[in-house]
């Protein structure tokens, strides 16, 4: 009997609590225009050749970003922006580094590492390779479940690392193989 009471209290604890759910690709993709533009160079010539790093959501633990959802997220947002290309002549590399994420709290902030390669197929020169951090904030006023909460974080920080990596590719110079930062 106190088997089958401990299994109710956890199911329902469950049920309250809710179960995780991965990062939704359409909340991840960056659809505004670029304040910048990009070198013509780029223009319909970026290829993304791989995704990894990120992992699947265990239901029952906290929400993740999975590959195939960052790497949809950072095609579509390339497509947006005139840059993607099937068969490009740049590829680009991403490796989702790390999400460090809360486990308790009101408020969650996640904060994504991940890094960016562009490599120019034609001459095998490695033209972009930064490691991009990019935080955002999820309030309790914005979900009451903590797990949709996180969720929101997730998306929110994943978006704002693939805005950042746009910013930074608007400033390439193709020809030169530099990276202009501006204040």
């Amino acid at each position: 009997m106190r088997v089958l009471n401990r299994s109710a209290l956890i199911c329902s604890l469950m049920l309250l609590v809710g179960c995780a759910a991965t990062g939704q690709v359409e909340n991840m993709i960056v659809n505004q225009a670029p304040d910048n533009t990009f070198d013509s160079a780029l223009k319909e010539q970026v290829e993304v050749a791989t995704v990894q790093g990120g992992s699947g959501t265990n239901p029952l633990w906290l929400s993740q970003i999975s590959n195939s959802n960052f790497q949809k997220a950072i095609t579509e947002s390339l497509s947006i922006h005139g840059l993607l290309a099937n068969n490009g002549r740049f590829n680009l590399k991403v490796t989702l580094l790390n999400a460090d994420q809360p486990m308790v709290g009101l408020d969650f902030k996640v904060v994504t590492s991940v890094n960016y390669t562009v490599v120019d197929n034609n001459t095998n020169k490695v033209l972009f390779d930064e490691t991009i951090k990019a935080a955002h904030k999820a309030f309790f006023g914005d979900e009451f479940d903590r797990v949709t909460r996180l969720k929101i974080a997730n998306e929110g920080s994943g978006k704002n690392n693939i805005k950042t990596f746009l910013e930074q590719l608007s400033k390439l110079d193709v020809n030169s193989g530099q990276l202009f930062l501006t204040n």
